[in-house]
């Protein structure tokens, strides 16, 4: 069984588990709804969060940190997914919330248009893929896996160079070449999502215990924050220069 992906939350050993049937199996219909239900945590702690917008610095450090330490802890304890899923859910709402919020500040509007254009997306993939327009054959898995292989290291030296006060504006920058950076890495972002739905179908396929549902709702919700705030960066950069 293939089950490439770029998805920290979902490598290939994931489901390397005996297989599992009836009420004990993974279903994709019950993936689903519990990536509904994480989503809607995620909506629930951002719309607080940006409802105190006095408290924005600490929900925003409390988010970070806390969402990290909670994927972590899901990342090396799957079995833990039904409680350090929604707990990430939740944590990583807060700083999205603040996050958006400060975008929101600055730029009326781009918030509604991140969230729309995330969602859609989301939907508009999930057909391609239902549809067999877009394959996850082992080629599209390689190059997606490489290119986000490629962005981590490069935020990752962006990040030391940072120590050092040394900036790299093609990545930050709202130029011509930073706004291309932002949209490849957006596309990126999108096609991870078609890795997600054929990782999730195959552990669903091959008997995955039930705790892997929320597992992979997991997954599937890192990939859609990831995304969301690449698109927000992207609108930034492109209001930026009006």
């Amino acid at each position: 069984m293939n089950m490439r992906t770029a998805n920290p939350a979902l490598n290939r050993n994931t489901f390397a588990v005996r297989e599992y049937a009836g009420e004990n199996a993974m279903t994709i219909q019950g993936t689903v709804n519990k990536a509904a239900l994480m989503i809607g945590l995620v909506v629930a702690a951002a719309a607080y969060a940006w409802s105190t917008p006095r408290s924005t610095t600490t929900w925003m450090a409390v988010g970070v940190v806390g969402g990290l330490i909670a994927a972590l802890v899901t990342v090396f304890k799957k079995e833990w997914a039904a409680v350090t899923g929604p707990a990430y859910a939740v944590l990583e709402g807060l700083a999205l919330g603040a996050i958006s919020s400060l975008f929101e500040y600055r730029y009326p509007g781009i918030v509604f248009n991140a969230v729309f254009l995330t969602f859609g997306t989301l939907v508009a993939l999930l057909i391609a893929y239902k549809s067999h327009l877009i394959k996850a054959t082992e080629n599209f898995k390689l190059g997606v896996v490489a290119a986000t292989g490629g962005i981590a290291i490069m935020y990752f030296a962006t990040f030391i160079l940072g120590f050092f006060g040394v900036s790299v504006p093609f990545i930050h920058g709202s130029g011509p070449i930073g706004i291309g950076v932002s949209l490849v890495i957006v596309v990126v972002a999108a096609l991870n999502l078609v890795l997600d739905f054929d990782f999730i179908e195959q552990g669903a396929a091959h008997g995955a215990p039930k705790y892997m549902e929320w597992y992979a709702a997991f997954g599937l919700l890192v990939t859609l924050v990831w995304l969301y705030l690449e698109i927000l960066r992207l609108l930034s950069k492109l209001r930026s220069r009006g």
